[in-house]
């Protein structure tokens, strides 16, 4: 695969994967989409496992450089890192990204490259946000069980569709947060 031209491939497999999940990523719906002939993606693919496997490396090396990035404390505190993570993640809904991230753990149900894939960025959301609530005085293993319930509560709270307002919403997830950085936790 060439970089450029392959990317916009991948892209669009990511755009379909959101849309209708793997099974719709296929090469005559892409070239569609792109608004080009099917040989333009065999210039820069093999086949259609390919271009699946680019697909993953790219979300996955993307998510874990996301999450490296976001984990940085740069000048702040651990807890101002996670109280920002939160808002990132609770705020602001990226329904695109939470399209593929389902579609691509729908596939690691069946598929072992995708499984593998979720695996290794499960993990490395856990390991820089367990470091961050490490920094905070927690113990390693509470720290560990800690990040895995920031975890829980930010995709689980993305999911659900609450019969409330935005503010609502807002607020609702405001206060939930709060457990995620409440301070006698921190010291225990």
């Amino acid at each position: 695969m060439t970089k450029g031209r392959g990317d916009a491939w991948i892209e669009a497999g990511f755009a379909e994967i959101a849309r209708s999940g793997v099974e719709g990523v296929r090469v005559e719906v892409l070239a569609k989409n792109l608004g080009v002939t099917k040989g333009g993606f065999y210039r820069r693919f093999r086949d259609r496992a390919a271009l699946l496997d680019g697909m993953l490396q790219s979300w996955s090396a993307g998510r874990i450089a996301a999450i490296e990035k976001q984990t940085s404390l740069d000048g702040t505190t651990a807890r101002e890192r996670l109280k920002a993570l939160i808002r990132l993640y609770s705020e602001r809904m990226n329904t695109q990204g939470m399209a593929v991230e389902l579609a691509i753990r729908q596939w690691a149900r069946s598929d072992d490259n995708a499984a593998a894939a979720v695996a290794s960025v499960d993990a490395a959301r856990l390991r820089n946000v367990g470091h961050l609530y490490r920094a905070t005085g927690m113990a390693p293993e509470q720290a560990d069980a800690q990040a895995f319930l920031f975890y829980c509560f930010i995709f689980g709270q993305s999911l659900l569709f609450l019969e409330r307002g935005p503010r609502k919403r807002a607020q609702l997830v405001a206060k939930s947060a709060e457990k995620l950085l409440d301070e006698e936790r921190a010291t225990g």
